[in-house]
């Protein structure tokens, strides 16, 4: 065994992804849908960073957050579906040690800063909505700025934790993961030491990047949902509840997923079950999200209209 460069002792020096499948027609077949799925969701989530940069009306809060999810998404996407799209066409498909630890790294900080973003953006509706008074002053720029570099500093010292605890496992073979790409539960089932410190690490981390925001989140919303009820106008509970009904939505699928993804270490065939969960999380919710967020919004429907067109917002 020689040390590699994370300063482990291991005799893996790089990893074989299964993918999604072993059939070559299914491999090829899988290839187009998530080359255009992945098309569909940069293109989908561009149009909306282009649409909230160009419509005066999106200059707002929810839409800088939601610009920003915008981008994580881009992000999530990139770490993960290019390298998968490489080994639908690479057999068998060899992924060097150090690539595998850095895509753990940028999935978790880019996932761990979707988690707090989702927070932040309840927050933002429940000053929107049973604070308007001092809306503007309580979610100014320097306000929104702190909470997503809160949201970016949180994620990081969590990536960074479970990066070193897991470049500091041995590897001795096998080394091949289950997976279509590098997470936290197929690696650990290869591991040749304890992975008890790791487990906890894992718990600690679905604590604050899982547990306490879904917290915060459902007492934003539980706020929200008393302020409304109390609104006499049909119309303007309506209007109240459309603007939070996409982020619940998408705060439904993206925790609901992550849940059943890092809660089940002790199940053998856990990362069986992870493959489609991490389409989901990785494809899946990224190209929904900008769809969810400007099916039921005008403004939004109106800025992707003048984006694709390239008309001007009228003066």
């Amino acid at each position: 065994m020689e040390p590699d460069a994370w300063g482990n002792s291991t005799a893996v020096n790089e990893f074989i992804l299964l993918g999604l499948t072993g059939n070559i027609r299914l491999q090829l077949v899988f290839f187009v849908v998530f080359f255009f799925a992945y098309a569909i969701t940069v293109g989908g989530n561009f149009s909306i960073l282009a649409a909230i940069f160009m419509e005066p009306k999106l200059h707002t809060p929810m839409y800088y957050f939601l610009g920003n999810l915008s981008l994580l998404d881009i992000g999530c996407i990139t770490v993960t579906v290019p390298p998968m799209l490489s080994c639908l066409l690479t057999h068998p498909c060899r992924f060097p040690y150090a690539a595998c630890i850095l895509q753990l790294f940028f999935f978790h900080l880019l996932a761990g800063v979707d988690c707090h973003l989702l927070t932040a953006m309840a927050y933002d509706r429940y000053l929107a909505i049973c604070q308007p008074l001092t809306y503007s002053t309580r979610m100014s720029r320097e306000v929104q700025g702190a909470l997503v570099g809160i949201c970016c500093t949180i994620s990081f010292i969590n990536a960074l934790t479970h990066t070193v605890a897991v470049s500091v496992l041995n590897f001795c073979g096998p080394n091949v993961v289950n997976h279509f790409y590098c997470d936290l539960p197929p690696l650990f089932q290869l591991s040749c030491s304890s992975i008890h410190l790791n487990g906890q690490l894992l718990f600690v981390g679905a604590t604050f990047m899982g547990v306490v925001p879904v917290i915060l989140i459902s007492v934003s919303y539980a706020h929200v949902a008393a302020a409304v009820l109390r609104i006499r106008s049909a119309e303007g509970r309506k209007k109240a509840f459309s603007t939070c009904g996409s982020h619940l939505t998408v705060v439904c699928m993206f925790y609901g997923t992550g849940f059943f993804s890092y809660m089940r270490l002790d199940s053998v065939s856990a990362s069986d079950k992870d493959k489609g969960l991490g389409i989901f999380n990785t494809i899946l919710s990224p190209m929904l999200n900008p769809l969810i967020y400007s099916l039921r919004n005008p403004d939004v429907q109106g800025a992707l209209k003048r984006v694709l067109t390239g008309k001007r917002h009228p003066v």
